[in-house]
């Protein structure tokens, strides 16, 4: 072990800081993507599942920025579930909610229509969320 460093674990604090501006960086590519992505001709298949990869991404790190002291996994696992459940809740058609689907904020935080297809790109997005989290550990503790 000669020439290790003793691992210093982030404070919880400051990992939620750290989960909050790549949050802020997952959005902005996200949001980018979805109002660019077209204009700069990248196919439909990159922008819509590229917006789920990093929507899901976003959750991944929302929650982290919430429970901090929980394990990656743990974060996965409640990201996963709130995706699953925004993903079939679009099988839902209440009026109110079909009304704020249609504004802006309504398709970016819930989208519109149902899809398998996204809960593979959310599955994605969280693993990404996962690798993106452990790489910037890994790089303050290093």
């Amino acid at each position: 072990m000669h020439g290790t460093q003793p691992v210093k674990p982030i404070a919880p604090r400051q990992r939620s800081l750290i989960r909050a501006a790549l949050a802020l960086v997952v959005i902005a590519c996200g949001l980018s993507l979805r109002w660019y992505g077209f204009p700069l001709g990248l196919p439909a298949f990159v922008v819509k599942y590229g917006g789920s990869l990093l929507w899901a991404t976003m959750v991944f790190l929302l929650v982290g920025v919430l429970l901090p002291r929980l394990t990656r996994t743990q974060i996965a696992i409640i990201a996963m579930v709130i995706a699953v459940v925004v993903e079939f809740s679009r099988l839902v058609h209440a009026p109110w909610l079909d009304a704020f689907r249609l504004t802006t904020a309504g398709a970016l935080l819930l989208g519109r229509i149902f899809s398998l297809w996204n809960l593979v790109a959310y599955a994605i997005g969280i693993l990404f969320g996962v690798w993106i989290d452990r790489l910037v550990e890994m790089r303050r503790v290093g």
